[in-house]
């Protein structure tokens, strides 16, 4: 699937679009990157646990990304739990998930460093009770002139059916193969938009 070019509307969750406008906010001091200490959305700390830090390690297709943030629902999500926090950071993207899973998810990432632009992508999976789940990733690129530094992801996973199971909801499973819904590079004008979310977020069940 193709990369669209869209402006913030295309991002669904309230939280998200937040985070977007802080970026855009601090972008607006630093262009064409804006500092990641000029991030500053409200209540950050409450969105920890579904939040990912990196800082990027090399250039192009052959950089890397280094976690230095590892949020514990996006631990639970891909199956790392089981670790103690501090062994969750300090390693490398494709190394915590796998080659496989990294083969899904490192277009997104790449798109988010050719374009120095946020990166979202809506995918549908899953859960271990067959319930439909929309997983929504956010990456935001941060950096000093013309090169992405640290990348800032927020994670999103709802369904319209109720509470599901989190527990490797993207794990090695033929049910945790994502199906693409959205691919987007948000490079349009910001609009503003006190729209309703279309999907509500639900009760997570960690178990």
């Amino acid at each position: 699937m193709e990369f669209e070019s869209c402006d913030a509307s295309v991002v669904r969750s309230i939280k998200q679009r937040e985070f977007l406008n802080a970026w855009l906010h601090a972008a607006a001091k630093h262009r064409p990157l804006p500092l990641v200490d000029d991030f500053q959305p409200n209540r950050v700390g409450d969105e920890l646990a579904d939040m990912m830090g990196y800082d990027v390690i090399g250039e192009g297709d052959s950089a890397r990304f280094l976690i230095t943030q590892s949020g514990a629902t996006l631990s639970a999500t891909y199956g790392n739990d089981h670790l103690k926090p501090a062994e969750r950071t300090n390693r490398y993207l494709d190394d915590a998930v796998g080659p496989e899973r990294y083969a899904r998810v490192a277009t997104l990432y790449r798109a988010c460093l050719k374009h120095k632009r946020p990166a979202y992508s809506i995918s549908t999976v899953q859960d271990e009770d067959n319930k439909d789940v929309s997983y929504e990733r956010l990456l935001l690129p941060f950096g000093r002139g013309h090169t992405v530094e640290q990348i800032v992801g927020s994670y999103k996973s709802i369904s319209i059916e109720g509470g599901f199971k989190v527990k490797n909801l993207m794990g090695l499973r033929p049910k945790a193969v994502p199906v693409i819904l959205v691919r987007a590079i948000i490079d349009r004008d910001f609009v503003p938009s006190t729209a309703s979310r279309q999907l509500s977020d639900e009760v997570i069940e960690l178990g």
